[in-house]
């Protein structure tokens, strides 16, 4: 009679491990679909033709480049360069070691430099907050010059950190001389190099970036105009330089942004100021007309529950660290997957923050963005009872996992 009973007993046991094994699809990976949008219209020409020697259109937001040509070519900056010496600067007024109203003393070397100038006088004591202006309005390299002194105590000391802050932000192919780009074979950068630059300048320090879209500065009694015309001419740009020399030629760093949709656009080697401003119209034109972006998650939100063995939960959260967006050809939306790749099995102690999977979004059977999921919380070792009864039902799936894997296999 005993024995008999521990019989059954055993059995409704495996039945009912069996049937917690096969409560979730455990080992599947899931097709997650976006939700759709109404249909538009789906061609999607070719980029313009422009006269630049390279050129770079590039989503601000979510990185994607939309078209390019010789974007990784090396070539003369000009003062394009500025850009880089005014993240250093941004930096140290964001991180407090400078301040808008500080006073700057021009030194002697600043006041001779060469090429476009704010006027500033020698040993004149000038707030920083002008010589911001100056650089970003008048392109100014004296301004440029005194305040790279004054953060850096020489101009040789603040050119070591752009070259720093260029390998940081992953500028490959991007060397300084000096804060202001006058002609030298060592100084040099790309298209593609600045996108990114311009890229973490707007999203590091949107406090600063209004002064891009300023069109006239004056200072000594002299008003300058801002050289980049695209704040005249196209309704949507509020940025960022222009650049020249004999050997750069005519340059340009462009930003706009129309509908919540922010494009980097830039051109280098330009055969004149009004070429260099048609082109940046016509890449921004080109973007906004033939792409867009959304936004598909959000960070720190869950993506999925996943699966965890032996924790004191079942499962947790996965998301991804920062929002992630994608820029596809206009009326694609709606033909976007996102599937769902886990680290099979998972097991506990699961650590927040750490990696466990990746989401795939797809687009006609491509993966175009690839990010990976991170643990939202953290899932530690469960007691025994749990770690012995998880062990049997991991087995149990597991087996019969494979026996449907070797049915469907023929």
């Amino acid at each position: 009679m005993y024995e008999k009973l521990l019989t059954t007993t055993k059995s409704l046991f495996i039945i009912l491990l069996t049937a917690l094994a096969f409560s979730a699809p455990l080992f599947a990976n899931p097709i997650i679909p976006i939700p759709t949008q109404p249909q538009q219209p789906n061609y999607t020409p070719g980029p313009p033709n422009l006269s630049a020697t390279g050129y770079i259109l590039m989503d601000a937001t979510s990185g994607k480049v939309i078209a390019e040509k010789n974007s990784d070519a090396r070539m003369p900056p000009a003062s394009l360069t500025k850009l880089m010496s005014l993240y250093i600067i941004s930096a140290a007024i964001k991180s407090g070691q400078v301040k808008m109203d500080d006073k700057v003393h021009i030194s002697t070397k600043a006041w001779k430099t060469e090429g476009s100038r704010m006027f500033v006088k020698v040993n004149d004591d000038v707030p920083v907050k002008e010589l911001l202006q100056g650089i970003i309005v008048a392109s100014g390299n004296d301004a440029t010059v005194a305040l790279a002194e004054h953060v850096a105590g020489t101009e040789e000391a603040f050119t070591s950190m752009m070259n720093q802050q260029a390998q940081f932000l992953g500028m490959k192919n991007s060397h300084f001389m000096d804060s202001t780009g006058l002609p030298n074979s060592n100084h040099y950068s790309t298209a593609h190099d600045l996108a990114i630059l311009t890229q973490a300048y707007i999203k590091n320090f949107p406090e600063d970036y209004s002064f891009y879209s300023e069109k006239w500065f004056t200072y000594n009694n002299i008003k300058q105009p801002n050289r980049n015309r695209l704040l005249w001419r196209f309704q949507y740009a509020d940025g960022l330089k222009t650049g020249h020399t004999d050997e750069a030629g005519y340059c340009l760093v462009g930003s706009a942004k129309k509908d919540g949709m922010r494009l980097i656009s830039v051109v280098l080697g330009e055969p004149s100021d009004l070429v260099r401003t048609e082109d940046s119209i016509r890449l921004l034109t080109y973007g906004f007309r033939f792409f867009e972006t959304h936004r598909l998650y959000s960070s720190q939100n869950p993506i999925v529950l996943a699966r965890v063995w032996q924790g004191e939960k079942n499962d947790i959260p996965l998301g991804i660290k920062e929002d992630l967006y994608v820029t596809i050809p206009t009326g694609q939306y709606k033909k976007l997957q996102a599937s769902i790749v886990l680290n099979n099995p998972m097991k506990a102690p699961i650590v927040k923050g750490q990696t466990y999977g990746n989401v795939n979004v797809i687009l006609n059977n491509q993966v175009i963005v690839s990010k990976p999921l991170i643990a939202l919380d953290d899932n530690p070792q469960g007691g025994l009872w749990r770690r012995a009864s998880d062990t049997v039902r991991f087995n149990i799936n597991k087996y019969f996992s494979r026996t449907e894997e070797k049915v469907n296999t023929g």
